[in-house]
C-alpha cells in the first residue's frame, strides 16, 4: 500500500512540474475548454427547460373528438381510451356544451334559444389528454379514423413553435460544440507537446534509467485531464452565477420576460447532472488532446 502511495505521489509531482513548465500555455488550453463547456452547458440547460415546458403543455393539451349523432358513447369512449398516448378521456355531452355556450353568449332562457334554432345544434364531444406533445399528431390521425368520430380539433401552434425552436437550438449548438471540441482538442494537444519539448531533457534521463513509456507519458495524460476538469469547473461557476443572477431578477420581472428567459433558470430537480456532464466532457476532451500529442511524439 505504501508503494502505491509513493507512485501516486510521484505521478502528481510530475504532473505539477509539467503544469509549471506550461505557464501561459496552460491558460490557452483551459480557456478554450472553458468556452466550449460554457456554451455546451448553456445549451443543455435551455434544452432541458424547453423539454420540460413541452411536456407540461403536452400533459395539458386536449384533443377534442366530435362524435356523430348515433354513436354509442360507451363504445367509442373505450376505443379512444385504448389508443396509445391517451392519459384521460372526458365526455362533454351536447346538452352540457349547449348550456355552457348559451350562458357565454349572455342568454338566460335556454329553452327559448333552443326552440328558435329547432333544437340543439351541437354534438357530443370527448376531451382526450395526450401524454406528450410528440404523440398529439399521430393520435389525432388515429382518432379521426375511428367509427363514430365526425372530426377532431386541437391547438398545436404553441407546441409546434417550441418544438421548432428546440430543434433549431439543438442543431446549432451541436454544430458549434463540434467545432469548439475539435479546437479544444487541438489546443490541448499543442500545449502538451510544448510542455513535453520543454521537459525533453528530463524525459531523456528517465529513458536512460529504464523508465517505461507508460510511466513517462502518464503525467502528460493527467495534465490533459486536469485542463479539462479546470475548464469544466470554471464553466460551471460561470453558468451558476448567470443562473443565480437571472433567478433573482426574474422574481421581480413580468410574466412574459420570465417565459423568455425560462431556459436560463437553474434546474433544482437535477442539480448534480450538469456538473457531472461538464466535468466528464471536459476530462474526455483533455484526455483526447493529450493522447493525440503523445501519439505524435511517439511517432517521431
Amino acid at each position: 500500500m505504501l508503494q502505491v502511495f509513493r507512485k501516486l505521489f510521484y505521478l502528481l509531482q510530475e504532473t505539477w512540474r509539467g503544469l509549471r513548465r506550461g505557464s501561459w500555455m496552460n491558460w490557452a488550453a483551459v480557456s478554450t475548454i472553458t468556452v466550449l463547456l460554457f456554451l455546451f452547458g448553456m445549451q443543455l440547460t435551455v434544452s432541458w427547460q424547453l423539454d420540460r415546458l413541452l411536456n407540461q403543455f403536452g400533459s395539458q393539451l386536449e384533443v377534442s373528438v366530435y362524435l356523430k349523432p348515433d354513436t354509442k358513447i360507451e363504445t367509442i369512449t373505450q376505443l379512444v381510451a385504448k389508443q396509445t398516448g391517451v392519459t384521460e378521456v372526458r365526455l362533454v355531452s351536447k346538452e352540457q356544451a349547449w348550456t355552457s355556450l348559451v350562458k357565454e353568449l349572455g342568454f338566460s332562457d335556454i329553452k327559448s334559444v333552443t326552440q328558435q334554432l329547432d333544437g340543439n345544434p351541437l354534438v357530443d364531444e370527448l376531451k382526450v389528454k395526450a401524454t406528450t406533445p410528440q404523440v398529439v399528431l399521430p393520435l389525432a390521425a388515429k382518432l379521426v379514423q375511428l367509427p363514430g368520430v365526425d372530426g377532431v380539433r386541437y391547438r398545436s401552434e404553441a407546441i409546434d413553435r417550441l418544438t421548432q425552436i428546440n430543434q433549431g437550438l439543438v442543431w446549432v449548438s451541436w454544430t458549434v460544440t463540434s467545432i469548439l471540441t475539435l479546437t479544444a482538442i487541438a489546443v490541448t494537444s499543442t500545449t502538451i507537446r510544448l510542455i513535453f519539448i520543454a521537459r525533453s531533457r528530463e524525459v531523456e534521463i528517465m529513458q536512460l534509467v529504464g523508465a517505461t513509456a507508460a510511466w513517462i507519458y502518464l503525467p502528460f495524460l493527467i495534465q490533459g485531464v486536469t485542463f479539462g476538469l479546470l475548464g469544466g469547473s470554471m464553466s460551471l461557476v460561470l453558468i451558476t452565477l448567470i443562473q443565480t443572477s437571472l433567478s433573482n431578477l426574474l422574481t421581480k420581472s413580468p410574466d412574459f420576460l420570465q417565459f423568455i428567459t425560462l431556459g436560463l433558470q437553474p434546474d433544482f430537480q437535477r442539480p448534480w447532472l450538469l456538473p457531472l456532464i461538464l466535468l466528464t466532457f471536459g476530462g474526455v476532451v483533455g484526455l483526447l488532446g493529450s493522447f493525440l500529442a503523445i501519439r505524435k511524439l511517439e511517432n517521431k
